[in-house]
């Protein structure tokens, strides 16, 4: 049994895929970073 071989064996474990919408993911990053900064400018943490 190769490496190759024994890498396709091995069963998924519910990871990220490789084949997903990465823009999707971008979007989703920079607005929960927008939001985390208004709600600490907000409450003066700032």
């Amino acid at each position: 049994m190769t490496a190759q071989s024994a890498t396709v064996l091995r069963a998924r474990t519910g990871g990220p895929r490789d084949d997903g919408p990465k823009i999707v993911e971008h979007v989703l990053g920079w607005t929960l970073v927008v939001v985390v900064a208004m709600l600490v400018t907000r409450l003066g943490l700032l």
